[in-house]
């Protein structure tokens, strides 16, 4: 549970800044008034709160128990660029404002954040067993 709180609190900190600074203002510019003046906060709740699940059982948990940081980091940061990488690819494939650079930017974004964030958790786990 605390390996999930600790993960979580650094996935949303870390991501509430990259949406704000930069990916916003990036899917504005392309999508424009199609865009919600505010997110939806119950789903992109439930969404943040089913992805760091899955990522700590998946990835975490396995790492902990190997005390293997670099692998937390190699294979968070895999299902990062397939979790993000299926919104985009699917959204480029059927919508129309749809762009490559929202593509490879949001898609190697979700690679950093969750390979950074299963590190950086199992990391602290660690740092604190010691």
């Amino acid at each position: 549970m605390i390996l999930y709180v600790i993960t979580a609190v650094l996935f949303l900190a870390i991501d509430a800044v990259m949406l704000t600074s930069f990916m916003k203002p990036l899917f504005s510019r392309h999508l424009g008034e199609t865009m919600r003046d505010s997110p939806m906060l119950a789903p992109a709740g439930l969404f943040y709160l089913a992805y760091v699940a899955g990522l700590v059982f998946l990835v975490s948990i396995p790492a902990l128990r190997d005390a293997a940081r670099g692998r937390a980091a190699l294979h968070g940061a895999i299902i990062g660029a397939m979790a993000y990488g299926t919104y985009e690819f699917t959204s480029m494939s059927i919508m129309k404002d749809w762009s490559w650079q929202m593509v490879a930017a949001d898609t190697m974004w979700g690679a950093v954040l969750t390979g950074f964030c299963a590190w950086a958790g199992v990391a602290l786990m660690l740092r604190f067993q010691d």
